[in-house]
């Protein structure tokens, strides 16, 4: 059997909105951010979900609430964003010009990309072993979703990367995977 995931990422931010690479802080929703919830609930409406899961940064935690209100939503340290450290809360254009090289070493006070991996190695047994046959929804950020693409999609870290959907504002109301 499997597990069907498809993963949302929040709406947009203040943070976003001003450059700033948000990391392990909490994070705030922009008003576009909280139209994006509310046009993403009107489209996720007929689809059904077994669970609910999501990061437990206040700003994927309100973009959940409001987007799947008849759910319980789960919150899970494990799908955070990458832990920038010293750059948490800093311009995203200060460090994020080469991603590739935080995929072994970590942010100066924080985690690599393979850590967050490994994060979101643990939570998708945790998962298999409890929804196996089961569809999950997953309201999350940018570096747990390319360790989806990673651990799921067979991509290496700097495909992943490359690939990113944020590269080319190409967002679409969710990503669908298969955890076999």
């Amino acid at each position: 059997m499997a597990v069907h995931i498809t993963y949302f990422v929040h709406g947009t931010t203040t943070d976003n909105e001003q450059g700033i690479a948000t990391g392990w802080n909490p994070g705030k929703l922009s008003p576009l951010g909280l139209q994006q919830a509310e046009e993403l609930k009107a489209i996720v409406t007929d689809m059904s979900f077994d669970a609910v899961f999501s990061s437990d940064l206040k700003r994927a935690v309100d973009f959940a609430a409001i987007v799947f209100p008849e759910h319980a939503v789960f919150s899970d340290e494990r799908l955070r964003e990458a832990n920038y450290g010293d750059f948490n809360g800093k311009r995203s254009d200060q460090f994020k010009t080469d991603p590739t090289k935080y995929i072994h070493t970590s942010f100066p006070l924080g985690e690599s990309y393979k850590d967050v991996e490994v994060r979101l190695q643990n939570f998708l047994e945790s998962i298999k072993n409890n929804y196996d046959g089961k569809t999950v929804a997953i309201v999350a950020h940018q570096a747990p979703q390319l360790a989806l693409e990673v651990l799921l999609n067979g991509k290496s870290w700097k495909q992943a990367i490359a690939e990113d959907w944020r590269n080319t504002d190409q967002f679409q109301p969710g990503w669908d995977y298969v955890l076999s």
